[in-house]
């Protein structure tokens, strides 16, 4: 039985760990690893390692640092097939979806190769007389990122590149649901020449989590998760003086107009909602059909989702792989049911399926559920499965008022042929991030990824132009160079620019 060991200072470590967790296969439901969980210990001896390595690496130029960024991008691009496959074994969904995410991934580490236009600072010539002012940024040291399951490849590389890129060193915490992903990026940043002891992973749990949140010599902590564990994570790091980037949950809405093409608007949403099993953050949890478009809609949303193709996600032609674990799978066919309890119209059950050759696998069906009300549970709760609960209003600003009183604000989408309506929607909304005619509008690595609301805890993005600020800290330079033996007199009144 293989073990996936941490990785710290270059190599791969158990350190003091003694306990382990399975790691599954979810599409045969059969144990194919095991994973050492770390703790307050391993904590401990990563941060030395990465504060070793952190002396000589913030002080390394900026082309030695673009030079690794541009290898790693490389070889991302030789292994994507490979580490799509990584990541589709341990977490179910299908190898396209993978590669798909180290694609989104990787757009960060092209974002941090522009180092030399990121970092540049400001200059201003004769603030005063013969004085002059510059600014340029400087990385925080050690920094931590604590990671989900559902993106094991694309949520990390949202971090870790521009950390680095900024002279910083880092400490990722992966889920041991899926971590294989985490250690296999280790492997390819060694080879891109980047130095043992700036990349460090740390298996394990809430104690792994803990250690980080407290240690003094982390000083900063990105995390993407749950909402309530985002405000434990925001709460426990800032109490302990870090800069905390805490992104949680989602219930993502797409609001129908009965302008739009709905063979287009439906077979958007069901990618949207379904693909990747609904394991994303940015799925499609909920569709909004405005007035007349509501009973078209379903039906076109009924046909397409017993279409959707579920099988294991290293097989062709699926377009739908199983839930990451037997609990994930239980639970959401659970929430099908207490939804049909509760009123709604299951119009199509995903519940119940087995996939001919894997019967011990985690699968479920796409599930599709009209008639929901903002009461139930299935519209109140984050499933985080493949299941799409219906909606129906009259207006748009019914539409508006119903994602604008849900506690989360993740992302939304509008389908619809009025530009009036899309420019009304886009302003009156209270969501982060907007898609008009696009199902999961995630911003591109240039822009900073990011909800309101429940959805992002404190007021720190992630990636982008938000990144570089987070993993730095500003420095102002007001220079003055009199002449020799130029005599320039000292007030003792406050300086002015006179």
């Amino acid at each position: 039985m293989k073990t996936i060991e941490h990785w710290i200072g270059g190599s791969p470590t158990q350190n003091s760990a003694t306990a382990t967790q399975p790691v599954y296969n979810p599409a045969t439901g059969a144990e194919q690893a095991r994973v050492v969980l770390g703790g307050a210990a391993d904590v401990d001896a990563a941060v030395p390692a990465a504060t070793a390595a952190f002396e000589t690496w913030s002080e390394s130029s900026l082309t030695q640092r673009t030079q690794v960024m541009f290898a790693f991008r490389q070889l991302l691009v030789e292994h994507e097939e490979e580490l799509g496959r990584i990541i589709s074994a341990e977490h179910g969904k299908t190898v396209d979806d993978a590669r798909g995410e180290i694609v989104r991934g990787r757009e960060v580490v092209e974002f941090a190769c522009g180092l030399g236009d990121i970092l540049k600072g400001g200059f201003s010539d004769q603030v005063s007389r013969g004085v002059d002012v510059h600014n340029f940024r400087q990385p925080l040291g050690v920094v931590a990122g604590i990671t989900p399951f559902n993106f094991p490849a694309m949520v990390p590389l949202w971090m870790h590149p521009i950390a680095i890129a900024t002279g910083n060193t880092f400490i990722l915490k992966p889920s041991e649901r899926d971590p294989s992903a985490a250690i296999f990026v280790a492997e390819l940043y060694q080879r891109a020449g980047l130095p043992d002891g700036v990349f460090n992973v740390v298996h394990g749990g809430k104690d792994a989590v803990d250690a980080i949140l407290s240690h003094p010599g982390i000083h900063a902590v990105s995390f993407v998760g749950s909402t309530p564990i985002a405000k434990y994570v925001h709460e426990q790091a800032t109490a302990h003086g870090k800069r905390v980037q805490a992104l949680g949950g989602a219930k993502n809405h797409a609001v129908v107009l009965p302008d739009a093409d709905l063979e287009f608007a439906a077979n958007h949403i069901t990618a949207g909602a379904y693909g990747s099993a609904g394991e994303r953050c940015m799925a499609l949890s909920v569709a909004v059909a405005v007035g007349s478009a509501a009973d078209g809609l379903v039906e076109v949303l009924e046909r397409k989702a017993r279409e959707v193709k579920v099988g294991p996600g290293d097989a062709p032609g699926t377009e739908m792989g199983p839930l990451v674990t037997k609990a994930a799978q239980e639970r959401v066919e659970n929430a099908v049911g207490t939804a049909a309890t509760q009123g709604a119209t299951v119009v199509v059950d995903g519940r119940g399926l087995k996939v001919d050759g894997h019967e011990n696998g985690f699968f479920t069906g796409p599930s599709l559920l009209d008639h929901v009300t903002a009461e139930m549970d299935a519209y109140q709760e984050e499933l985080f499965g493949p299941v799409l609960a219906i909606v129906r209003v009259d207006t748009l600003d019914k539409a508006i008022e119903l994602i604008n009183a849900n506690p989360y604000g993740n992302g939304t989408a509008l389908f619809t042929g009025s530009g009036e309506a899309a420019r009304r929607f886009q302003r009156k909304v209270r969501v982060g991030m907007i898609g008009i005619n696009v199902p999961v509008p995630v911003p591109m690595s240039y822009y900073s990824f990011g909800g309101w609301k429940d959805s992002l805890i404190g007021d720190s993005p992630i990636h982008g132009p938000e990144g570089i600020r987070f993993y730095t800290r500003p420095k102002v330079v007001t220079t003055r160079w009199p002449q020799p033996r130029q005599q320039v007199a000292a007030g003792f009144t406050f300086p002015t620019s006179s």
